[in-house]
């Protein structure tokens, strides 16, 4: 079982501080660091510095969304990105939703199954070094090819999904699927949907990777642990578009997904967190004292098909409750 980190998608101080963050993941012997690209700071430039100031821990984009950037672009984009990190780099992309899309993109919103899938086969191709003659339904493309040695190895490409479909998709198109907002029923329900797209797709499930990103919060004061990831649930299911609210709803906390959201929504965010009990908190998440939060971890660490488990961490969390999770929870 491998052992990521999920780098804070709340604002840090600075780019240094998710280096350092980075760095000290490395000495702690994780396996890799993901970064979101949301409204902080851009994943790529990001990343950049980090695959400069660090040795061997792998890098990676969870998720990267694929409108706005073109496919070629994505493609030359992680071919750079491997150069640079000496081949440390996997890349995750998915579509995010319509309110991150339209709202701060200004993209339309549509068939974002069909523009992930066309994404990846256009991205694929760009690093294999081939020449990219595509007639999609969306993307048409003639004439592209990389101006300089394809990356080797070439990175594997993971794809985001919360619902049926898109983890089916995942699994037939992508390298791996990174998984998240889940509980481990519910989880269950969603490897289905991943290795029957494998199926059908052919592949070879040893060769496919399963992320788990999974929020943590180990602190002396567990209370504090808790109610910090209480937070972040309720953020993200209420404050989020409606992407997160349904996967908790499909597994079967429908009431309190939409008490969550509808709370949050009227502004009293602190009963948004009070609709999360302690069972569902700790359905979603590892939170607590250190060996509260290291008793949650192994639980979803065992979970057959899981490939990796990403630390992830509250985004109202303060840089030094970030590197006494990330302590807590090191796999050396």
């Amino acid at each position: 079982m491998k052992r990521d980190v999920f780098l804070p998608v709340a604002a840090q101080p600075s780019v240094d501080t998710l280096v350092e963050m980075s760095q000290r993941a490395e000495s702690l012997g994780y396996d890799r660091v993901w970064l979101p690209e949301t409204w902080g700071r851009d994943a790529v430039t990001t990343l950049t510095c980090i695959a400069r100031e660090t040795e061997s821990v792998g890098i990676g984009t969870s998720i990267m969304n694929v409108y706005s950037r073109s496919p070629a672009l994505i493609g030359q984009t992680a071919a750079t990105l491997q150069e640079v990190s000496d081949g440390r780099l996997r890349i995750g992309l998915g579509p995010s939703g319509p309110m991150v899309i339209e709202g701060w993109h200004g993209v339309d919103f549509e068939r974002p199954l069909r523009y992930t899938r066309e994404t990846i086969d256009i991205v694929k191709s760009v690093l294999a070094g081939e020449t990219v003659d595509y007639d999609g339904d969306i993307f048409q493309l003639s004439g592209f090819r990389l101006r300089c040695e394809p990356p080797e190895p070439v990175p594997g490409i993971d794809a985001g999904g919360l619902g049926p479909k898109s983890v089916e998709l995942a699994g037939r198109f992508g390298d791996g699927w990174h998984a998240l907002m889940t509980t481990k029923e519910g989880l269950q329900d969603r490897l289905e949907d991943f290795e029957r797209g494998g199926d059908l797709g052919d592949r070879d499930r040893s060769e496919q990777r399963v992320t788990l990103s999974l929020p943590c919060c180990a602190l002396d004061d567990g209370a504090e642990a808790r109610r910090l990831t209480r937070q972040h649930i309720a953020f993200y299911v209420g404050g989020m578009g409606t992407f997160y609210r349904d996967a908790l709803a499909r597994q079967g906390y429908e009431d309190t997904a939409h008490e969550i959201a509808q709370e949050w929504a009227g502004g009293d965010h602190e009963a948004a967190m009070a609709a999360i009990d302690d069972d569902l908190l700790d359905a979603l998440a590892a939170a607590g004292t250190p060996e509260q939060c290291r008793e949650r971890f192994a639980s979803f660490a065992d979970i057959d098909g899981v490939d990796a488990v990403s630390v992830s961490f509250p985004r109202a969390a303060d840089p030094e409750q970030i590197d006494a999770t990330l302590s807590a929870l090191a796999p050396n």
